[in-house]
């Protein structure tokens, strides 16, 4: 686990990526609510690739003397990708994420830091929601959707306001477009993850029109969090009963070829289903060998790879102590609100 280093209690990661906003203007939103918090922070903006408007708002709030932290990757590669550069960047205990845009009025960071006292990480939800009838219902499926495949059930995953206990970035590794999951990888971890409702920003109010591309993207990120977060080291599991499946549906019209064959004397030429039966019975054992294959890999290079955390250990005789001298910032024993539910 990374040590961080010394400096500010809190540290405020903003990905700047496709959708932007004025710097100046976001930068003074952000700053009168951050201040509210009577606590020492610092702000990170991490370009993700090239952003010239936004870089040269930055280097004049820099010039007037504003105590700003710029980290700027060569090209694009994701927002996930941004924060972890910005969380290597930073030294806070708190790790706070705002997007590069108004999503919440900046007055409720105050509600979203506070939220930390009772759990590890907080993730926000812009309600009252604006937008129509037709994006409430997207929304509404996706969200579903992922509740179905994932068991934890959220409201917002957009929503780029969220704040983490350190511990929670350092044990929870982030690529591509996995940002949007973060909350999930995180409850998957052991850590107490929750939802609460924070004002959305009146500026937020773009109407989008997504191309099918978007939609299959966002399917195969649900098949990717679902793989991470249920069959990480257990392939064959996944796998395996895809694999089962195949192949009995395809063993299953074999044989009933075949009964047709003996006893209703059916010719077995000219008969394009069975040829089909029998590609389904291959690609069941395919499937069925890669899982076992990947179950291998995973004994043999992924022994070190830890699927839980200790939160204290309490010996006999002793104090009660934090794994790896983590400070004590709650209580993790009483009773706290599960992922997913709002205050």
């Amino acid at each position: 686990m990374r040590e961080p280093a010394t400096g500010p209690d809190m540290s405020v990661i903003v990905p700047v990526g496709g959708r932007t906003a004025d710097p100046i203007e976001l930068f003074a939103e952000y700053r009168s609510g951050l201040d509210d918090l009577n606590r020492p922070y610092e702000m990170i903006f991490v370009l993700d690739g090239p952003s010239p408007a936004f870089a040269a708002g930055l280097r004049q709030l820099r010039r007037e003397g504003q105590r700003l932290t710029v980290v700027a990757l060569n090209r694009p590669f994701g927002e996930a990708t941004a924060l972890m550069a910005g969380f290597e960047h930073a030294s806070g205990r708190i790790i706070v994420t705002l997007p590069a845009y108004q999503q919440i009025d900046a007055t409720e960071v105050r509600k979203l830091v506070s939220a930390l006292d009772s759990s590890d990480a907080v993730i926000g939800r812009r309600w009252p929601r604006a937008g129509g009838a037709l994006e409430h219902l997207r929304r509404w499926l996706f969200h579903r959707m992922v509740a179905w495949v994932t068991g934890v059930q959220f409201r917002d995953l957009g929503c780029g306001a969220r704040a983490f206990d350190r511990r929670v970035l350092d044990e929870t590794p982030l690529f591509g477009e996995q940002h949007r999951f973060l909350a999930i990888l995180a409850e998957r971890q052991g850590f107490r993850v929750r939802e609460i409702d924070l004002r959305q920003s009146p500026v937020d109010r773009l109407a989008r029109v997504y191309r099918p591309r978007e939609y299959l993207r966002s399917f195969l990120d649900i098949v990717t969090i679902v793989f991470l977060a249920r069959f990480t080291k257990r392939p064959l599991r996944f796998f395996g009963m895809i694999g089962a499946v195949t192949f009995l549906a395809g063993a299953a019209l074999v044989l009933w070829f075949v009964a047709e064959r003996l006893f209703f004397g059916e010719a077995l030429s000219d008969r394009p289903a069975l040829l089909l039966s029998s590609l389904l019975m291959v690609l069941g054992l395919q499937l069925f060998a890669l899982g076992l294959l990947g179950e291998l890999m995973i004994f043999t290079h992924g022994r070190s790879t830890k699927e839980y955390r200790v939160e204290r250990v309490v010996e006999s005789g002793t104090d009660e102590q934090r794994p790896d001298d983590a400070p004590a910032v709650k209580d993790p024993w009483p009773s706290a609100p599960r992922a997913g539910c709002a205050p």
